[in-house]
């Protein structure tokens, strides 16, 4: 029965509650930076794969297909162990700053992958006839894809790419492989303490009620405005 009542130990957790919200701090940071640049890269793929010129779909279809089939892992080792230690590629002196940004581009060229592929669904909705009609009045294809095509791809993909976007908060705990320490490390770190003997259930629970609270109403806000900006066909 003691043993029990140590599991649910709150103590340490509180102790350290600083600490616990500087990683979820980080976790913000990583996964809205991250979402930013995935977007960016995700819509530039998607103009590749979709353009009339076919080096460029080739390339959009051969980084596709490749990261997607890539762990998550294995790219952000890639960015930290290769990029920034073998080959000295540093975004800052401060080795924080550096491993914080290779873990943003990291995540961000897994994510634009699947963001792509959702966008790329959504141009499939657009009826072809609005593309021959923006044709037909002498609009380029960069103009018709920018004006026409991709507005109405990004409302009906709102509801996908919420759940790319939690899927990205979540795979935030993977920066660990890219050296930049966000709420999983943190737990890691708490964990070794000699504190932590006891009460790390409520440590585990704490951590997943804080991803609950960034997932959560995320999904919420990307229900409501998919149901909001809905076009009737």
């Amino acid at each position: 029965m003691e043993q029990l009542l140590d599991l649910f130990d709150f103590g340490p957790f509180f102790d350290n509650f600083d600490a616990i919200l500087d990683g979820f701090w980080a976790t913000i940071r990583l996964a809205a930076a991250s979402a930013i640049l995935s977007l960016i890269i995700g819509t530039v793929l998607v103009a590749f794969r979709v353009s009339p010129v076919p080096v460029l779909a080739k390339v959009g279809t051969a980084y596709v297909n490749i990261v997607r089939n890539t762990p998550l892992t294995l790219v952000l080792l890639m960015c930290s162990l290769a990029l920034n230690d073998t080959l000295s590629l540093k975004w800052s002196s401060d080795s924080g700053t550096s491993y914080y940004w290779w873990a943003v581009i990291g995540l961000s060229g897994y994510t634009g992958a699947f963001v792509c592929e959702a966008l790329r669904s959504g141009i499939n909705t657009v009826p072809l006839g609005q593309a021959e009609a923006a044709r037909s009045i002498g609009l380029t294809f960069t103009q018709s894809l920018r004006i026409i095509i991709l507005p109405q791809a990004f409302r009906a993909v709102i509801a996908p790419l919420g759940s790319i976007l939690i899927a990205m908060i979540k795979n935030t705990t993977v920066a660990a492989a890219a050296s930049y320490a966000e709420t999983a490390v943190v737990m890691k770190g708490l964990m070794d303490l000699p504190s932590f003997t006891s009460g790390a259930l409520p440590l585990f629970i704490g951590v997943a009620v804080g991803f609950m609270i960034l997932t959560l109403p995320t999904g919420f806000f990307f229900g409501w405005l998919a149901k909001r900006t809905a076009v009737a066909r």
